[in-house]
């Protein structure tokens, strides 16, 4: 709010004609119309006798705010993208350059505002629109020194997406640095450095990687959801997390072995004779193959730590061992397949 339309609001809540303030202030009427228009501001020794006049602070009448509301920068941002509506560009960007001006340690601002003038030169035909490259990436700059993580991703991502662009993939990767190495975006984005530059073989890999991250991810989600439709007892939607899961194994080629864990336990809560013993079997036999996943099309860039015959025996025991636990499988003890099973 510049000081003109802070006078004239604190004018008005006082009940104040603007005739009665020039009088009071000794200056004319004309003055302080011109004021409340932006037309002119009043003599720097006019501003304490004003601020008690209107029975506020010089911070107040001076407009002195260091960063706008959540509320107030929603609508800068919304009168910025009316106005590109109707008016040229330039103007608008010339008055929004104004506001960040006014507020230059707003960072929502500065990013908000750049994020609007980025995506209306990219979607419209925005007349010289390259003339705005370098402001626009100075506000995201600026925004990466913001102490909000999700405010410095945001403005990499539109840096690393402008440099991307315009094919300079060096400068763009500088930018991946400012998200965590958890972050499964910044190894999509490298992956796609990777291979705009010709690194195929590293391209293939890093995105081979995310695959089977992805799957343990994923995989993990829907173990969590079968344990809580478990609490809620809700058996149908268990037994449809424990398919979704045994689905989600062969699409990702991962082998039977992790296909089933939890239909296993499912079939323990429920007692149901046939389907443990049918699970079990299946286990053992995937045994053999439980690392063929490595060998998957799916992989074939990714490195894998062997596993020799010795791994394959210790998991067969101890595969065996859970097994013959009477108490958890008391129910399965009639079950001549079972008792063969567990004598091996």
């Amino acid at each position: 709010m510049q000081i003109g339309e802070v006078i004239r609001k604190h004018r008005k809540i006082k009940n104040i004609t603007q005739e009665e303030m020039a009088n009071i202030l000794g200056v004319t009427a004309p003055a302080v119309n011109k004021w409340e228009n932006g037309n002119s501001n009043p003599d720097i020794m006019l501003l304490a006798p004003i601020a008690r006049l209107l029975d506020i602070t010089l911070d107040t009448l001076l407009c002195f705010q260091e960063t706008l509301t959540e509320e107030e920068i929603n609508h800068i941002i919304y009168e910025i993208d009316s106005r590109l509506k109707c008016e040229p560009f330039e103007e608008v960007f010339q008055w929004a350059k104004g506001k960040i001006e006014q507020y230059p340690n707003c960072e929502q601002l500065i990013l908000q505002t750049a994020v609007i003038f980025d995506a209306w030169r990219l979607t419209r035909d925005i007349p010289d629109s390259e003339k705005y490259n370098d402001y626009i990436n100075q506000c995201y700059v600026r925004a990466l020194a913001s102490e909000d993580e999700t405010t410095r991703i945001l403005a990499a991502d539109f840096l690393f997406e402008f440099y991307s662009r315009e094919e300079q993939y060096e400068k763009a990767e500088e930018y991946l640095a400012y998200y965590s190495k958890q972050n499964p975006e910044r190894k999509r984005k490298q992956a796609v450095i990777y291979s705009k530059t010709n690194r195929m073989n590293e391209a293939y890999k890093t995105y081979e990687e995310l695959l089977f991250s992805g799957y343990q991810m994923i995989n993990m989600i829907f173990h969590s959801l079968y344990m809580l439709v478990m609490r809620d007892k809700n058996m149908e939607k268990a037994h449809m997390f424990a398919e979704k899961q045994r689905e989600l194994a062969n699409l990702f080629e991962v082998g039977e072995y992790h296909a089933v864990p939890d239909a296993l336990d499912l079939a323990t809560v429920e007692k149901d004779v046939k389907a443990t013993i049918e699970i079990m079997e299946r286990l053992i036999a995937s045994l053999d193959s439980i690392c063929d996943f490595t060998k998957s099309a799916l992989y074939e860039h990714m490195e894998f730590r062997e596993t020799g015959k010795e791994f394959s025996r210790e998991l067969h025991e101890n595969l065996l061992t859970c097994f013959r636990d009477e108490e958890t499988y008391d129910y399965m003890k009639k079950n001549q397949r079972w008792k063969e099973l567990v004598r091996q």
